[in-house]
């Protein structure tokens, strides 16, 4: 197995939901600082100003990516390398970029973008894929971290179960560098699974640092048990009456 740029572990994905008053590079960086604190080994990080304000507060190493939308493709993290070399020059130490089979938008394919990153960037490349077969294709590339990322977001995945540890262990039985689990960690036990199941790392982003969509989660459960109670409260002084 090569090198990892990071140590084996828990890997924080610290990014906001667009429009949450947490997406703010100043607050994401100090939740990044909470995570290295708290013992992540690295952090994976959206967008420039965000890259470079965890770059400036943490010193684990910082995964980045771009997520870009373009007409005519599906493909929106890090699609081009326009969109890799702005992530490099915010001090990422990782360039991460969708692995899918799916069409790029620029023109560019994969197999010149994965390369072309590695020479011209100095950096490694972490493959974001959604199925064994594009893991395959992203190592015989030169990528250096094959992920599970896009699993289940894909028109080809779409309703797989997450976190893919099937696809985890069926990369990580093969690949000759290291595998990371990411997409729908939801609990420890998850991440620990993920190692058990041959991942170097597994990523931990929604289950840790969105506070917008841990709070709609348990606010929901919370309004519904409310129902619930006055509902049986109002049957109940009905009987009454």
């Amino acid at each position: 197995m090569s090198a990892a740029p990071f140590a084996r572990g828990l890997v924080v994905s610290v990014q906001a939901e667009e429009g949450s008053p947490l997406d703010d590079p100043l607050i994401l960086a100090a939740l990044g600082r909470a995570a290295e604190r708290a013992g992540a080994v690295a952090l994976r990080a959206q967008g420039e100003a965000n890259v470079r304000a965890m770059r400036a507060r943490c010193a684990l190493p910082v995964i980045g990516l771009l997520k870009r939308r373009s007409p005519g493709s599906e493909v929106y993290i890090t699609p081009t390398l326009a969109d890799a070399r702005a992530v490099a020059a915010a001090g990422a130490h990782v360039i991460a970029l969708d692995a899918t089979a799916r069409p790029r938008p620029d023109g560019e394919h994969l197999e010149d973008l994965i390369p072309a990153v590695r020479r011209e960037l100095g950096l490694p490349v972490m493959a974001d894929c959604a199925t064994f077969e594009e893991a395959m294709a992203a190592e015989a590339l030169g990528a250096d971290l094959l992920a599970t990322t896009l699993c289940g977001y894909t028109e080809q995945t779409l309703g797989a179960p997450l976190p893919a540890l099937e696809l985890v262990a069926r990369i990580a039985a093969v690949a000759r560098c290291p595998v990371i689990c990411e997409g729908g960690v939801a609990a420890p036990e998850q991440a620990a699974e993920a190692l058990g199941r041959g991942a170097y790392a597994c990523v931990v982003g929604t289950a840790i640092t969105n506070v917008d969509a841990l709070t709609r989660t348990f606010a929901s459960a919370v309004e519904a048990k409310a129902k619930a109670l006055a509902r049986a409260n109002e049957r109940g002084l009905r009987r009454r009456s």
